[in-house]
């Protein structure tokens, strides 16, 4: 690519004047290209990203071809909502895990994208994790979106970072709790960390970053006795946390039903329901929690997009055994 530095950008930053006129390129793309020796001036590499630049100069910015992926093509059935040039937007099944890692190495999503996309997902989540801007846990289900390139990525990972405090991005979940919270709706505004003990858990620590957590009562649901022993509860992510909701609900004395690394403590609780409930539970064999709601901004157009998933099936069965109970 060839740039010709104008008038009106002379003594302005090398990444900058890129950044600005090579808009398919994301400002990290261009700062790791920099740095590289990629880009060029008069014959010499300029690996100095604030390096100012002269009205009239020439740049050659040289982007290698993207290296391919390592993980490798899988023919795996995605459900998709919605997909153009530039992002996907699919609704994730359970028992899927987002990108290869230790013991997961295939029959992923990463693979399942490659063999769909082809070369075109974007680079920036590296080889591992291309396309990525945001995951699931492997038995959470719902809406995800990837992006297709690096414009794309850099819109979306700018979006989840603001999670809709100054733009229109919103995360919705569907969660089954135990118990009924003792109000209507809620706030948890806790920070999230590695757990001291357990490093596969994450816990609230005042150590960890900040995560908010909107919750609102949509249904609630009794036991044998006639007492409240459960609640559908839509929360939305103000920030996004690894395995933020289902700490924050178990934080709360509220954890997700079917929850083994959250609630444990709570199993003795299927006690308290019906058999038909107690049968549709032991099935579920997952923590009962669905991203069911996703709204964002188009990277490329700005158009406010919306999304919303119904609850699959195995939730479906749990909340019409909840609601026989009553």
């Amino acid at each position: 690519m060839e740039v010709v530095v104008a008038g009106d950008e002379g003594s302005a930053r090398l990444d900058r004047v890129l950044a600005a006129r090579l808009t398919e390129l994301s400002r990290s793309r261009l700062k790791a290209l920099i740095l590289a020796g990629a880009v060029s001036l008069k014959g010499a590499a300029v690996r100095d990203p604030a390096y100012h630049v002269a009205s009239g100069d020439t740049i050659i910015i040289d982007v290698p071809e993207a290296a391919p992926a390592e993980p490798q093509g899988e023919d795996i059935a995605l459900d998709i909502v919605f997909e153009d040039d530039d992002i996907v937007v699919l609704n994730k099944p359970r028992g899927l895990v987002v990108h290869p890692a230790a013991g997961h190495e295939t029959g992923t999503l990463v693979n399942a994208l490659i063999a769909h996309c082809g070369t075109s997902l974007s680079g920036i989540g590296g080889v591992r994790r291309p396309g990525i801007v945001h995951r699931l846990d492997k038995d959470t289900t719902g809406l995800m979106v990837v992006a297709k390139n690096d414009l794309a990525h850099a819109s979306l990972t700018a979006q989840f970072a603001d999670h809709g405090r100054t733009g229109a991005m919103r995360r919705g979940y569907m969660a089954f709790a135990w118990g009924l919270p003792g109000r209507h709706r809620g706030t948890v505004d806790a920070p999230i960390d590695r757990h001291p003990h357990a490093r596969e858990k994450m816990a609230v620590r005042q150590s960890g970053r900040e995560a908010v957590t909107h919750w609102e009562i949509l249904e609630n649901f009794a036991g044998r006795d006639g007492k409240p022993v459960a609640a559908l509860l839509a929360c939305e992510l103000e920030t996004g946390r690894t395995h933020q909701i289902r700490v924050h609900l178990a934080h709360i004395g509220h954890p997700l039903m079917g929850d083994a690394v959250y609630g444990p403590h709570f199993k003795t609780k299927a006690n308290q329901l019906g058999p038909e409930s107690q049968a549709a539970l032991t099935a579920l064999g997952r923590q009962a929690l669905h991203a069911y709601l996703l709204v964002l901004e188009h990277p490329r157009t700005g158009e406010l997009l919306h999304w919303e998933a119904p609850l699959p099936e195995d939730l479906l069965l749990l909340q019409s055994a909840l609601k026989a109970a009553l």
